[in-house]
């Protein structure tokens, strides 16, 4: 079973687009992170009641795995989301976020000591020119500018983050773990809100659809499912499996909106595809 697990993390973490789509024009960026991690609390928290889940022994680990949680959540979400908001396409946040394989190859070597093979580095090279075709179109409908920063904020969280946690705090309870994670990252996501938002929500239904999509698919399942990898694999494989989130998104958007793919795009999926593969393709 655990064979399919990258491939369902790939499809919940694509399916992260309908949330914006839906969520965003109703809800400020930073205020619908906030109550999202709100409901992903009560959920958890009530889970973590009813099954006695164990806690963390030592305290460093308690530490750990908030820091990992701020990054990943906090950090990364909330670039992605005020990108979005603030006019960025998809396509591009997509791109920028989709160096993060190569940024995490580098790093895995300084501070994991993790090898990558030459046949890794041109998977990942590839991987990236696959995503860069994929969202080629997506180019020119809008000025950078400013919007550009909060996606290099998000490649900065998600990068760091899974090096984080796979030096510090690789194994943790998931559900102990989640609430440790989401705790201190909607205080961050709080204080942000007071500071520069002012909590803006309107409750209409394609909000709240939006709302119980993120945090029962999205922050539940493929959290859960990313922890599940980062224990599992090593960071580079892990990373990789980022570069088949914009072409998984492309096509999910053609079967569900009619978005055209054009023959770069589709392209663009195959080289990716093979970039994940020569990544995490085991050496004989």
């Amino acid at each position: 079973m655990s064979r399919f697990y990258p491939f369902l993390f790939v499809f919940l973490w694509s399916t992260g687009f309908i949330g914006a789509k839906y969520g965003l024009p109703h809800a400020g960026p930073l205020s619908f992170l906030l109550t999202r991690y709100g409901f992903v609390i009560a959920l958890m928290a009530a889970v973590v009641l009813a099954t006695r889940a164990p806690w963390p022994q030592q305290p460093a680990q308690w530490l750990h795995i908030g820091v990992s949680g701020v990054l990943v959540h906090a950090i990364y979400l909330g670039g992605v989301f005020m990108a979005i908001k603030h006019g960025l396409p998809a396509g591009i946040t997509a791109l920028v976020v989709g160096m993060q394989p190569l940024l995490t190859a580098l790093g895995s070597g300084w501070l994991l000591h993790e090898k990558v093979s030459a046949r890794q580095w041109g998977g990942l090279a590839l991987g990236f020119v696959g995503v860069a075709l994929v969202v080629a179109g997506k180019f020119g409908q809008a000025e950078l500018g400013e919007m550009l920063w909060p996606a290099l904020v998000a490649l900065f969280g998600i990068t760091a983050g899974t090096l984080y946690q796979k030096r510090y705090c690789a194994r943790f309870d998931l559900r102990t773990g989640s609430l440790i994670q989401f705790v201190p990252t909607a205080v961050l996501t709080g204080i942000a809100v007071a500071l520069f938002e002012g909590y803006q929500v309107e409750w209409t239904s394609d909000f709240m659809f939006a709302l119980a999509w993120l945090v029962l698919v999205l922050s539940l399942g493929a959290i859960s499912l990313l922890n599940l990898l980062i224990r599992s694999g090593s960071a580079v494989n892990v990373a990789s499996l980022f570069y088949l989130t914009p072409p998984t998104t492309a096509l999910i958007a053609w079967a569900m909106f009619d978005e055209a793919l054009t023959p770069a795009a589709m392209f663009g999926m195959a080289l990716a595809v093979g970039g994940v593969y020569l990544v995490a393709r085991p050496v004989k």
